[in-house]
């Protein structure tokens, strides 16, 4: 016989003679974290029956106080505690340099428990360190008045946030999206609205469950009229997390600062040293100068100075100004403002060369053989004076036979010694074979009022490229300095083309019969050699095109593995310490490397290199899909009231969708669906970059002209849409097949 299995006992619980206080619950919430559940509380205090559900009561007027709130798995948490696992956001650095998180969603009316990175946590799949701006699921600890955050998993960029414009509907408001490829809408309760008024940009918080079928959302904050000439670049902003407010403690360092005195500096004030710059410069981070060797053992070679802010004087590494600029990586143009690495303080007075005006510098000796070949630098402190403030056009203007008043008096002495070096180093430029990409570029002009004036081709003048060679050759220096000394630095690379992609622009080529054999080790030169081969051809757009897109990407890196693009071996950005933080990491390398002074680049900045590189490149890619995004919606508005105007263009995508078109007039670009073809079915060519009509032979190729008509523009997304009315070349229609006869039907037997 089976024994009777001897009775369980019973479950222990505290015997209590009164229910438990709101502080009593509350203490027992706080000190059990993610672990506190309304079972959990019956079990502690030993409640039953009718308690139950008075303590159910009391739990939801604790909630509506404010004193715990709902957790994951209907677990309760103390206000201002967080759960064990929780989606957070890397959001700033703090003076040791460790990464501050805060919880991606908030409801708390006070700031969020301070949550530093755990050191040597990167969790699931990561290649990378984790940067500023970032979303991962992590484990949370309790570490002294906050907590530390264990990785479990990247969920890259913050998308806790909706950017739309609001539109009033009764009680209740929508969010029409601002993203082109964000086609749902939000609905925000008569509760959620926040004040906004019908029209306005505003940021949204997603919020759990559905009203009349669509998600619901919170108003946050408001921006202002969307049909406001600063909306565009508002939008480019919020949408790409891109700080656009100093906090006031950098502000204070900003204001506080003073000019930095000549003592333990080179006195380079009586080098007329001049900036050349477009006529709408922001700040001015270079001045340069060049004067004929008189060194007998370098005939008809040349001296240069390029003079360079030095940021690093007032920016030192672990003050609030130095964690704000890491933060922001970069400053960010719109075509109606800039947004700063450094507050204008610094950016637009005390670190700009401004025109007659003592500024410390960090200033690059550079010296040139008759051939332009760079055979010796050395790298000093000094304090500079501008002699003047020009800009490309003045310049070129001169160099050309028109001088002005500004220019006249400086011509033969300061001028023409510049051109003289600058075409001795164009000879070298020309021997070393950079990649020569023919590639016209457009410019948004701005009306007083804020609206686009006109869009205009960007002129390309030598001045343009005399500026881009000396600065040039000072990184080349800067890199080469710091290798010699062996100092860790951060260099600008551009690996060689990918495999993958030397095949299939093998592939693309060979449909225009020009060979490029598959395998070999590819240099610029050889790209440049069949560059030249289609220039002026109705080839030569969709060869450009196609061999941009060929190229790897430009970062930041540690490890040097030469740049591609520029034909160097050692390469690292030095002249724009104002708008890259890269830039001032490379200074402060040298000042560490060549002993000159306060402001070198400390050991923990060592240790972080890699990750600065990191996040330098990936702010760099954010503000070019931002200043991207803004220049689309300011065409797209300029464009808004020529619906149905006819325009000249060349195709620049082909997808299985449509095409993509460029307009010649303003660079533009919009789409024609193809179901905007013609009726025939079009099968998309991949390697020879295509849609072919499968009836006809009507080929629409990568680079071809058309004629378009606008049919759609779309100022909110940046989006247009075009109709074909010319263009495509004819192929040799393909007989059509005839019908399959059709089956005799059975006779039922």
């Amino acid at each position: 016989m089976n024994k009777p299995k001897p009775p369980r006992p019973p479950r222990k619980t505290e015997t209590r003679s009164t229910f438990p206080t709101r502080d009593e619950l509350v203490a027992f919430v706080a000190s059990h974290p993610g672990a506190a559940s309304k079972r959990d509380l019956a079990r502690h205090f030993g409640l039953k029956g009718n308690d139950k559900i008075e303590l159910k009561r009391l739990l939801r007027e604790l909630q509506d106080d404010g004193a715990v709130k709902r957790g994951r798995g209907k677990t309760f948490t103390k206000k201002g505690d967080l759960p064990e696992v929780i989606a957070v956001e890397v959001v700033d650095r703090d003076p040791d340099g460790e990464l501050i998180c805060k919880p991606a969603q908030w409801d708390g009316g006070d700031d969020p428990p301070k949550i530093l990175l755990a050191p040597g946590t990167q969790g699931e799949g990561s290649q990378r360190a984790l940067g500023i701006g970032e979303r991962f699921l992590a484990r949370l600890t309790r570490s002294g008045d906050g907590y530390e955050a264990h990785v479990i998993k990247r969920l890259g960029a913050s998308v806790h946030k909706a950017l739309g414009v609001f539109r009033k509907l009764g009680k209740q408001g929508r969010i029409e999206p601002v993203d082109r490829k964000a086609r749902q809408e939000f609905v925000v309760a008569e509760g959620d609205t926040g004040g906004a008024l019908e029209g306005e940009l505003v940021v949204a918080e997603p919020l759990a469950g559905r009203l009349a079928g669509l998600p619901r959302a919170r108003i946050r904050e408001r921006l202002g009229r969307v049909d406001s000439p600063c909306a565009i670049s508002l939008i480019a902003i919020h949408a790409h997390n891109i700080p656009d407010t100093f906090p006031d403690e950098v502000v204070d360092q900003a204001k506080s600062a003073r000019p930095a005195p000549l003592a333990g500096r080179a006195d380079l004030r009586t080098v007329p040293l001049v900036t050349i710059d477009p006529p709408d410069a922001r700040d001015h981070d270079d001045a340069v100068w060049a004067a004929h060797d008189d060194d007998p053992t370098n005939k008809g070679g040349f001296r240069a100075i390029v003079a360079i802010a030095d940021v690093a004087h007032y920016v030192v590494p672990g003050s609030a100004l130095d964690r704000e600029a890491s933060k922001r990586g970069n400053s960010v143009y719109f075509p109606d403002r800039v947004v700063p690495m450094l507050p204008e303080e610094l950016s637009a007075d005390l670190c700009s060369l401004k025109e007659k005006m003592d500024r410390p510098v960090l200033a690059a000796h550079l010296k040139f053989d008759a051939g332009g070949r760079l055979k010796q630098h050395r790298i000093e402190r000094g304090l500079m004076r501008s002699a003047a403030k020009l800009t490309y056009t003045e310049v070129q203007d001169a160099l050309d036979g028109r001088p002005n008043g500004k220019t006249q008096p400086i011509l033969d002495a300061v001028l023409k010694p510049l051109a003289a070096c600058y075409r001795a180093m164009a000879k070298a430029r020309d021997q070393r074979g950079p990649l020569d990409l023919d590639l016209p570029e457009h410019k948004i002009q701005m009306a007083p009022d804020g609206r686009v004036a006109e869009i205009a081709l960007r002129q390309r003048l030598e001045t343009h490229r005399l500026i881009e060679e000396f600065m040039i050759q000072a990184n080349v220096a800067a890199a080469e300095t710091l290798e010699a000394k062996r100092t860790p630095l951060i260099f600008r690379i551009h690996a060689p083309p990918a495999p993958e992609k030397l095949n299939a622009l093998s592939d693309f080529l060979s449909t225009l019969k020009i060979s490029f054999p598959k395998g070999q080790i590819v240099k610029p030169s050889m790209l440049n050699r069949i560059l030249e081969t289609v220039r002026g051809g109705p080839y030569a757009s969709m060869v450009n095109e196609i061999m941009l897109r060929t190229q790897s990407q430009a970062e930041y890196n540690p490890d040097n593995i030469g740049h591609f693009g520029l034909a160097l071996r050692r390469y690292a950005h030095f002249t724009s310490p104002i708008r890259r933080y890269a830039d001032l990491v490379v200074h402060r390398a040298l000042i560490r490397a060549l002993s000159l002074g306060d402001g070198g680049l400390t050991e923990g900045e060592i240790e972080r290199l890699e990750q600065t590189a990191e996040e330098s490149s990936a702010f760099e890619r954010r503000a070019m899909a931002a200043e991207r995004d803004s220049n689309d919606r300011y065409i797209a508005a300029f464009m808004s009231d020529r619906i149905g105007a006819e325009f000249a263009g060349r195709i620049s995508g082909v997808t299985r969708f449509g095409l993509f078109v460029r307009l010649s007039e303003t660079g533009a670009d919009g789409l024609i669906p193809i179901r905007s073809l013609g009726r025939e079915f079009f099968q998309h060519d991949e390697r020879a970059h295509a849609l072919v009509g499968e009836r006809s032979g009507l080929t629409f190729r990568l680079g071809t002209g058309v004629t378009v008509r606008l049919a759609e523009a779309a100022p909110l997304t940046g989006g247009l849409r075009f109709d074909l009315i010319e263009g495509g070349e004819p192929g040799t229609p393909r007989p059509q097949a005839r019908p399959p006869k059709r089956p005799q039907a059975r006779r039922r037997r």
